[in-house]
């Protein structure tokens, strides 16, 4: 059986325009036609109607007068209004009042006209399978309720505090804390810390941890469009509010009502929207671009930025009003650099996932691999370390990744790192607990030697004679060398002394 086409009521006090856009349409819709608005309404009595296209200078009464009347009584018809003359704030207002589509102005082109009534029959048929859709999740048996929720609580686990990668007695324990905490009360909570952390993951925690679980999370980059976009992200907008608001959008905070957003970089946000945030914060109000009216929204706010913001408020780049409003709680996500436990825990959790993930199963890092990582002072953070590992996973020829495949700026920054730890003047260094492991003078040394002979060859991606070459040897005797200590590609990183 062929589908019904869709149903169109064309209203217009002019006959001739009536029957020539009846002709047009009359190919892939089933056509309505009425003189007046009291002759359309008439027929919206007693026919289904999607879509009503009407013009706007009828004597009785105006197409947005009688569109308006329409919404009132079948709010799902999709309205347009075709008109000679279109003045920016008549739009805004019909928009808010009769609830118009879309505009068309005289004299209309046959294409555009029939492209409206194609996306406003497919606009109809959205909306009516949303509210389907609706029903039918209200009325789930109980077996599919269970589902859900049994999907709601992994996702509830996969944010909890404790799944947080880190090792025991990791620097982010005290974080975890002071988070969890705070998570049941709905007071708005600052993160700080440098890029690439992990802030929105301890955003997600709060927000799975407390009462708003059940409710939308939102995350909005505030860096990362200019003022005019990040409002009408936040706070939506009126069709015809703006050069290219074609249509309403609802904003962040609105679909956030009951859940939870986080302004992520709120740092850079300008002087100018710190207002329009900090009225939010204070009155709870949305007013989208283009609406004269205010809306009223429940969202829990989590900010978080890499910038000390107390230093901006000091320079007066940032509202100190402002601030307090966002910082009821502040939580500091410390810098990989100083967590160096971590290391190892978190990179053997990415490569394991990762690999999966890729379709390339890995079991661990060749301890060469391993030692790099830890000795890197990873400025990128987690997410530098992401990007390192899925690079070695794809380049990895085996299960066990080598320290070979690692990018040049982190074998510099490895070695670089590992030589100022020898260094009797560095912060302990591996000269110093070579002296301590105790032994004769010659194992002492020895010990120190091969790890020079590792780092060198780790770092020249085992070129041996651009190894010898830097140490001022022969290939030769760099190659005795290794042999005596039993340093090999992939190896341990000290090999065996004698």
């Amino acid at each position: 059986m062929a589908a019904a086409r869709p149903a169109i009521l064309v209203v217009d006090d002019e006959p001739r325009s009536v029957e020539v856009i009846a002709r047009l349409l009359d190919e892939e819709f089933d056509v309505h036609t009425a003189l007046s608005a009291a002759d359309g309404l008439r027929i919206l009595e007693n026919e289904p109607v999607e879509v009503i296209f009407s013009d706007q200078r009828m004597p009785e009464m105006s197409g947005v007068e009688f569109l308006t009347r329409v919404r009132e009584r079948w709010p799902d018809v999709v309205r347009v209004v075709i008109t000679g003359y279109i003045d920016p704030e008549d739009i805004i207002a019909a928009v808010n009042t009769a609830g118009i589509h879309q505009f068309i102005t005289k004299p209309w082109h046959p294409d555009h006209l029939l492209l409206t009534a194609r996306n406003g029959a497919r606009l109809y048929r959205l909306q009516r399978e949303h509210e389907r859709l609706s029903l039918e999740l209200k009325a789930l048996p109980p077996v599919v309720e269970g589902r859900v929720a049994a999907r709601r609580e992994r996702v509830r686990s996969r944010y909890e505090f404790d799944a947080m990668v880190r090792a025991p007695g990791s620097p982010l324990d005290d974080v975890c804390r002071k988070a969890a905490q705070v998570a049941p009360f709905n007071v708005p909570v600052l993160i700080l810390g440098e890029t690439g952390t992990g802030k929105e993951l301890l955003a997600r925690g709060v927000h799975y941890g407390g009462p708003r679980a059940d409710r939308p999370f939102f995350a909005e980059n505030c860096g990362a469009i200019p003022d005019e976009l990040l409002e009408s992200e936040l706070f939506g907008h009126r069709k015809g509010a703006f050069t290219g608001a074609y249509s309403h959008r609802t904003g962040l905070l609105e679909q956030a009502d009951g859940g939870t957003v986080l302004l992520d970089e709120i740092g850079d946000i300008s002087p100018a929207f710190q207002v329009k945030l900090l009225r939010f914060l204070q009155e709870g109000e949305i007013r989208p671009v283009g609406a004269n009216e205010t809306r009223t929204v429940d969202v829990r706010v989590i900010a978080a930025t890499h910038r000390d913001l107390l230093a901006e408020v000091r320079a007066g780049r940032f509202r100190e009003d402002l601030y307090y409003r966002l910082s009821a709680m502040v939580l500091t996500m410390p810098p990989l650099r100083e967590r160096p436990a971590d290391i190892p825990v978190l990179a053997r959790h990415l490569l394991v996932h990762l690999g999966a993930a890729h379709g390339k199963p890995m079991t661990d890092f060749a301890p060469d691999a391993l030692a790099c990582l830890q000795a890197y002072d990873w400025p990128g953070n987690v997410r530098e370390m992401q990007n390192e590992i899925l690079r070695m996973i794809v380049l990895c020829r085996g299960d066990r990744p080598d320290a070979a495949l690692l990018s040049d700026h982190v074998l510099r920054g490895a070695a670089a790192n590992a030589t100022e730890r020898r260094t009797p003047s560095g912060d302990g260094g591996a000269m110093m607990e070579a002296l301590a492991a105790g032994g004769p003078l010659k194992a002492r040394i020895e010990r120190i030697e091969a790890g020079i002979l590792m780092e060198t060859l780790v770092r020249c991606r085992w070129n041996k004679s651009r190894a010898a070459d830097e140490l001022g040897l022969s290939r030769m005797g760099l190659r005795a060398k290794l042999e005596r200590y039993g340093i090999e590609r992939g190896g341990p990183g000290a090999g065996r002394t004698h």
